[in-house]
């Protein structure tokens, strides 16, 4: 009898969420008007759903991505004060409690601190994705906080703003760290603050495989400083440069990587002669920033190899090395499957035909609307 009644409402339980679910995703009134009585005619209350079910609500109340504060008014911290029952189911389920974003500098520390603190207990030793927004340069309270978790956090997002000029944490502490993102909003030079958090990113812990630096501008001083080793488990990097001499060095520091996103000023050319090859290498993404009466070569094509080639999408690097490109597939007899000519990229529809002719599976775009710097 037991089960058949724990069964009976598992299925109106389910019921009830189907309708719930559609309660969220109406269009307009009518159907709004519609989904309430469907819910007041559940002959189950929400209260008395089985807690498999109350457990399949909250985690469809919480989006997957996107950062979450502990603010009582919003989620998870909202569902903890509806009753006694529905606190003890939240606070136990650790996949609600994985996400944070914190601010550093900003309002009560002792109050914010406690808070954090209660928020990433909860997550009872699962992995951790944390956004961080450091709004002034003391990371003693900050690093404070956070060392009891350092081995659980795997994602790191990090942004300096307004007051920050550096960066206050390290990211060979997060011995499990995974992924870190860099980037500013304020209004220091983004060069200055590329040359503060170099210390932060000057040796990565050997879990780490993704990098992303936005808004943050390196130059080849800069990244010729690093131990040889430093970057060397990448397989995914995203950076900024100043000039497209440092693409040589980035692919000396990664032999790794798997994806390279350039971003930067492009109006001077790789100064060697040197072959760089690069086996591993699948997806490469340049955007650059030239003024379109710029008639150099960017003189990239000419030096690398790279036979694992799949994909490659260019922005704003003015116009396309046509032979130098068909000299770089020749010589790297890689598997290209797809070539994206984004907003700045000046082709004509005879090379594009050539492309078309000697690689017919090639999926090739031309897209002016890519035209964003940043992708």
């Amino acid at each position: 009898m037991q089960t058949s009644h724990s069964n009976a409402n598992s299925s109106a339980g389910s019921h009830i969420l189907q309708n719930i679910q559609g309660y969220v995703q109406v269009s307009n009134q009518h159907d709004v008007s519609h989904r309430r009585q469907q819910l007041v005619e559940d002959k189950v209350t929400i209260m008395q759903l089985p807690t498999e079910i109350l457990v399949q609500i909250f985690l469809y109340c919480i989006p997957e991505d996107g950062d979450r504060t502990p603010a009582p008014h919003l989620d998870p911290m909202l569902l903890t004060a509806v009753c006694r029952r529905w606190r003890g189911i939240a606070v136990d389920m650790s996949s609600l409690w994985r996400k944070l974003r914190l601010e550093v500098g900003r309002g009560n520390w002792q109050h914010r601190a406690f808070c954090y603190d209660t928020y990433l207990k909860r997550s009872q030793g699962r992995q951790l994705s944390l956004t961080l927004e450091c709004h002034n340069d003391d990371g003693k309270e900050l690093r404070s906080l956070l060392q009891p978790y350092v081995n659980q956090i795997s994602s790191l997002s990090f942004g300096l703003s307004f007051g920050a000029s550096s960066c206050p944490v390290v990211a060979a502490d997060f011995r499990g760290l995974e992924s870190l993102v860099m980037y500013t909003t304020g209004s220091n030079s983004a060069l200055t603050i590329a040359h503060s958090v170099v210390p932060s990113i000057a040796q990565l812990p050997p879990s780490m495989c993704t990098l992303k630096l936005t808004d943050l501008w390196f130059d080849l001083k800069m990244l010729s400083g690093f131990n040889p080793l430093a970057w060397v488990n990448l397989t995914n990097l995203e950076i900024v440069v100043d000039a497209l001499n440092c693409f040589p060095c980035l692919l000396c520091l990664c032999p790794n990587l798997s994806s390279l996103t350039v971003i930067g000023m492009f109006s001077s050319v790789i100064e060697t002669s040197e072959e760089l090859p690069h086996s591993k290498l699948q997806f490469l993404r340049i955007s650059g920033d030239l003024l379109l009466d710029w008639t150099g070569s960017l003189g990239l094509f000419d030096i690398i190899t790279l036979p694992n080639l799949r994909a490659i999408e260019t922005r704003d690097v003015g116009p396309w090395p046509h032979e130098a490109f068909k000299g770089f597939l020749a010589r790297s007899q890689c598997p290209l499957e797809s070539l994206i000519f984004g907003g700045g990229v000046m082709t004509t529809a005879q090379q594009l035909e050539e492309y078309r002719t000697t690689f017919p599976s090639l999926s090739l775009v031309t897209d002016p609307m890519r035209c964003s710097f940043y992708f």
